[in-house]
């Protein structure tokens, strides 16, 4: 099993009144939201309504303006078992411009459990193996990354989560630009996970095959939420009348800018980072 499951009390995700800016422009504004072990829970609304900012506050790449960031019980700023978290961005990148393989690829996965400069244990080589088997790459394993297309680099990324045993798992629109093949071979490995228990928020524009997996939907519009409950079709999540009459927080005060700047655990902030 790859994943290890946590008590009722240890919930994974709390966010109290969450509000973030990027260069002194308020992006979310006022979240509060709660995600429980074992749910797939679908951040989803237009681009530009905070969606990918918000995933990213969750994860420590965007410092929290206001409010707090809770992981598994824990404020953000003193959480430091990040082994139980994995993250997906949306760009690959999978090879980082290096001749690196799969296999390569997949077992920095295992670098936060084992002592630096020890070699891999016979336990990491079989979750490393098991986790490239799960996503279809068997055959792959020793290919470069740079070599395989969008979808595979995508998969090679979460092979890469998994091979880590995450309890909690992000992915920031792992489908985009990914072709219908490849989206059912990530449906499917995100099904296997789910179905062992791994909570996942994932980030999503369109949810294609994802869909049926869902259990949960939170809108985003211009950074509030304005739908929190039941998945929600895509066009559902763009219809006008939606979240009429949802409890909104008042508006948040502009005065967002100058936030210091706090290291993510993943990867280093991009300052020219899109919003969505």
């Amino acid at each position: 099993m790859l994943s290890r499951s946590s008590s009722d009390d240890d919930v994974p995700v709390r966010l109290t009144n969450v509000s973030v800016s990027i260069e002194g422009r308020p992006v979310v504004r006022g979240v509060d939201l709660q995600i429980t072990t074992g749910e797939f829970v679908a951040l989803m609304g237009a681009n530009g309504s905070g969606k990918s900012t918000l995933v990213r506050a969750m994860t420590g790449l965007r410092p929290v303006a206001r409010g707090s960031v809770r992981l598994f019980g824990t404020e953000i700023g003193h959480f430091h078992d990040w082994q139980r978290v994995g993250f997906v961005p949306q760009r690959s990148g999978a090879g980082s411009g290096v001749p690196a393989s799969v296999w390569e690829v997949v077992s920095s996965g295992r670098l936060t459990h084992r002592r630096p400069f020890l070699p891999m244990s016979h336990k990491d080589r079989d979750l490393v193996t098991r986790a490239i088997e799960i996503v279809g790459l068997s055959g792959e394993k020793r290919a470069a990354v740079s070599n395989l297309s969008g979808g595979q680099q995508q998969r090679v990324l979460i092979a890469r989560s998994l091979a880590g045993q995450p309890d909690l798992l992000f992915l920031d629109e792992p489908t985009a630009g990914v072709d219908m093949p490849n989206q059912q071979v990530l449906a499917d490995t995100l099904a296997t996970l789910s179905d062992r228990g791994v909570t996942i928020v994932l980030v999503a524009h369109e949810l294609g095959p994802l869909a049926p997996l869902i259990d949960r939907s939170v809108v985003l519009r211009d950074g509030r939420v304005v739908h929190d409950g039941e998945p929600l079709a895509e066009a559902q999540v763009h219809h006008p009348d939606l979240g009429l009459g949802h409890a909104h927080h008042p508006p948040q005060s502009p005065a967002l800018d100058h936030v210091p700047h706090v290291a993510g655990p993943f990867e280093t902030p991009d300052p020219d980072e899109e919003v969505r």
